[in-house]
């Protein structure tokens, strides 16, 4: 048995390092070397302890044995803990609800989705773009920016009932109507903000902008979208005829852009200014794709959390205090964020529309950890591109209490009353400038 573990110690530890290796200097080019830093050390580490290993006695090999299977054990354990629903919050959003006299809606994303089904049959379920990210290149030969057009679209419940919206010809949160107009006064990109998540019309922000200017808006935006996607869609959809472009920014924007730069498709965007999926005449192929997607996903959700558990990613987020997908991309790497932003102000200046960039904060209202250096980085930057920054710090920070502007004072997006105060900020800052 002992042989066998001399080999297997090494074997393991070299993959490891190999492995690392490869996400790290041939999926990432390098540029995330900061972040697996530490899981370096660690391999090194180990392949030390291999060597030696081999040399020590037969008692402390047995030794080391097991306590290397007790703790494989153990934070297998722990992970299957932390995968463990957690209803708590839930519960006392219920009873916060209830209170108020209202019925919170119980029902899962499915359950709405069915019931829905029963009436019209061609409602739907929202598929981020971002969910393609999941599949392989070779599964892709067309990347839909949107979801399923002319339909009843269910997004999710964060203030007590489900966001339900019909969505327009092109999939995407808007009337329908708004793309007859001559005019667009303000055009959205940007992700579930954008998008309008988890409020119905006329409560998200596009909808409240109608209201103050009296005037069309159309949005482009889409749930967990990254800034590649956000550009593609900006290229892909925005009509010639808009006065304002505002860009709808958070900072959890950012994980996803590695995954994006990776696509095959999304990164012909970059590489290819004249660059098309013509996805305006490619709707019925979106629809089909989208639609594929909502009757495939639970399967694909399955295979994706299976190796997050593998990779015991809950427990290492914990331990290490970051999201060990993304959100160690910090801003210290910023070539390509950088290189969209001024691709998507001149594609501004280019159709002779004003570009402002909106700070959206979250994070720092309910993560104790929160560093605010990628806030300062951002702003830095978009000062340094001479774009117009619209700070949403500010209306925050005009609150008695930032937290109400948010569902049950709790961590999610903003509320009805957030969202409109955001728009007034928008439009305040806009008009006739």
């Amino acid at each position: 048995m002992h042989r066998f573990f001399n080999f297997f110690f090494i074997i393991i530890s070299s993959l490891l390092f190999l492995y690392l290796f490869y996400r790290s200097e041939i999926i990432w080019s390098g540029n995330r070397r900061e972040y697996y830093y530490i899981y370096y050390v660690v391999s090194i580490i180990l392949i030390i302890f291999s060597l030696i290993f081999i040399y020590t006695s037969s008692i402390i090999k047995t030794y080391i044995i097991i306590i290397f299977f007790s703790t494989l054990v153990s934070l297998y354990s722990y992970e299957a803990y932390l995968n463990l629903p957690n209803d708590s919050a839930k519960r006392k959003k219920i009873k916060l609800y209830k209170e108020s006299g209202k019925d919170f809606d119980t029902r899962t994303v499915r359950q709405v989705y069915d019931d829905l089904k029963k009436n019209d049959p061609s409602a739907s379920v929202k598929v981020s773009p971002s969910e393609y990210l999941k599949l392989k290149n070779k599964d892709i030969e067309i990347y839909p920016l949107s979801g399923v057009s002319n339909s009843q679209t269910v997004y999710q419940n964060e203030n007590g009932y489900y966001m339900i919206y019909m969505s327009d010809r092109y999939g995407f949160n808007n009337p329908d109507k708004e793309w007859n107009s001559q005019e667009i006064e303000y055009l959205l990109i940007g992700d579930s903000f954008a998008h309008g998540a988890a409020v119905n019309r006329p409560d998200d922000i596009a909808s409240q902008l109608r209201i103050l200017s009296s005037k069309n808006v159309l949005s482009l935006g889409y749930s967990a979208n990254g800034p590649l996607i956000e550009y593609a869609a900006l290229r892909e959809y925005a009509p010639k005829n808009i006065k304002n472009i505002i860009w709808l920014f958070t900072e959890n924007d950012i994980p996803g852009l590695g995954y994006e730069l990776e696509n095959k498709i999304l990164i012909k965007y970059l590489k290819d200014l004249k660059f098309t999926q013509n996805l305006k005449s490619r709707q019925d192929e979106v629809d089909r794709f989208a639609r594929k997607m909502i009757s495939t996903t639970p399967k694909i959700d399955q295979q994706f959390k299976f190796f997050r558990f593998l990779k015991i990613y809950e427990t290492r987020k914990l331990l290490l205090k970051q999201d060990v997908i993304g959100k160690s991309y910090s801003l210290k790497n910023q070539t390509e964020l950088i290189k969209i932003i001024k691709l998507a102000k001149e594609y501004a200046k280019n159709i002779d529309a004003d570009f402002y960039f909106v700070y959206m904060p979250v994070e720092k209202f309910f993560n104790k950890n929160y560093d605010p250096s990628n806030y300062e980085a951002t702003k830095k930057i978009i000062k340094s591109l001479n774009i117009n920054f619209i700070d949403i710090h500010n209306v925050f920070d005009r609150e008695d209490n930032p937290l109400d502007l948010f569902p049950f004072k709790m961590f999610n997006h903003y509320n009805p009353e957030g969202y409109r105060k955001v728009a007034k900020e928008i439009f305040d800052l806009t008009i006739d400038k």
